[in-house]
């Protein structure tokens, strides 16, 4: 007979398996831009081993767009933060230089927090701008409100 705690324990092992597969994609470590300029052939490799390789294009342009002192704490692929506890349709991008460069790229105010919420139209137009330099991450607060 499994009781209602129990039950509860094995849905939040569920979701936390789940949420793990859906990241498989995400990289072991993430490199600066500097470093990543630097590369001939720029990228990373996931936790799942595959080689996901840079765009240069795309790195010259995040290059223009930050003022060099944040090209080596910048560090990439840049994480969109995909979580149903930031509202409807909303993202999380984290970090001083991750929030100047989507302030930038986007045509928005910078906020002064070291986090920025963007919305699915911008989500969009982010990966849209920066396809191989972003990538999606899935989190969950798993804490009982």
């Amino acid at each position: 007979m499994a009781f209602p705690g129990d039950r509860q324990a094995m849905n939040k092992n569920m979701l936390v398996k789940t949420i793990q597969t859906m990241n498989q994609h995400l990289p072991t470590r993430r490199i600066d831009l500097m470093q990543l300029l630097a590369m001939e052939k720029p990228g990373i490799k996931g936790k799942d081993n595959t080689f996901f390789i840079m765009d240069k294009v795309e790195l010259d342009l995040i290059s223009k767009s930050l003022p060099r002192f944040l090209w080596s704490r910048l560090r990439l692929p840049m994480l969109i933060e995909m979580s149903p506890d930031f509202g409807n349709g909303a993202a999380r991008v984290q970090g001083e230089p991750e929030v100047e460069l989507v302030s930038k790229i986007l045509g928005k105010e910078r906020p002064h927090e070291k986090q920025i919420i963007i919305y699915l139209p911008e989500v969009r137009e982010l990966r849209r701008k920066l396809p191989t330099t972003t990538q999606y991450a899935f989190i969950t607060n798993l804490r009982d409100k």
